[in-house]
């Protein structure tokens, strides 16, 4: 598992000269040199070199490897890995599915910071443009990810949704203040790479998990709200985070999950579910 220290994870710059976009119709629509989403109307792209993180299952050690690609104004951070592997190494692997920032698979780390690849445009990034998988997650091959550690951190109480039942009526948000929904998260696993206790507790269950618990509170359900302030008041849970705010400003769908967190310890205290058994760690 990549690691990030705990020193650059606090209160880090933004992503410099980083640009995001309301992505245009792909290139696999559009039918114009698709792969670095450069059409014949732009003016004449630009090489960038992408120095992208590499590993596979057996390797000694993971590696940066290079890659010059053609980018124009238009071309996104995943275009330019879409035109590696088709162009240059085939090998390269990683995750992507919707081109607008609606599924979350793309996340990972572009010159530091988390971005989602589909909508970072390359062009703003500099001459030289590093690419690696999120943080605070097992690798299992060059950008991927093991998101089946993220969803696991999840409460149990949030359930699944199966294609064999009828959807549950939503509950009205009458009394709720800011209503805002966390079906917004898009699962991308930004947050946690963000997050720098995540960096240094493998037992933390991370700001998505308990943002989701805090929303289950909002609008239960007929979720037992004491199960969930129970599950969230573990030496592990709410207490455990460090209010740094790397999350909330990590995530792409204004989930705010730091706030949630606070909201969260907000009802823990006054059910005096408090930060006295929490063990440092």
């Amino acid at each position: 598992m990549r690691r990030r220290d705990l020193p650059e994870a606090r209160h880090r710059p933004p992503l410099q000269h980083a640009e995001r976009h309301h992505a245009p119709p792909h290139g696999v629509l559009r039918g114009d040199r698709a792969e670095t989403g450069v059409s014949a109307a732009d003016p004449l792209p630009t090489t960038r070199r992408f120095r992208v993180y590499r590993y596979k299952r057996g390797d000694p050690g993971w590696r940066f490897d290079p890659f010059e690609v053609p980018v124009g104004p238009r071309t996104t951070v995943l275009d330019a890995l879409r035109w590696i592997q088709l162009h240059r190494d085939r090998t390269l692997a990683l995750r992507h599915s919707c081109f607008h920032a609606s599924c979350g698979t793309c996340g990972m780390q572009v010159n530091g910071r988390e971005a989602l690849a589909c909508v970072t445009l390359a062009n703003p990034l500099g001459s030289t443009i590093t690419v690696e998988p999120l943080a605070n997650i097992p690798v299992l091959t060059d950008l991927v990810v093991d998101m089946g550690q993220v969803f696991a951190r999840f409460p149990d109480e949030i359930g699944t949704v199966r294609m064999s039942e009828k959807p549950s009526r939503a509950s009205p948000p009458d009394g709720i203040d800011t209503y805002e929904r966390f079906e917004d998260c898009i699962e991308c696993g930004l947050c946690l790479s963000a997050c720098p206790v995540s960096a240094t507790s493998d037992a933390y269950v991370g700001p998505a998990a308990l943002a989701a618990a805090q929303r289950l509170l909002e609008e239960p359900r007929g979720v037992d709200p004491e199960r969930i302030l129970d599950w969230a008041g573990d030496p592990a849970g709410a207490w455990r985070c460090h209010a740094a705010f790397e999350c909330t400003e990590a995530c792409p769908s204004n989930v705010r999950p730091a706030e949630r967190i606070m909201a969260l310890r907000g009802a823990l205290a006054a059910g005096r579910r408090t930060v006295a058994t929490v063990t440092p760690g």
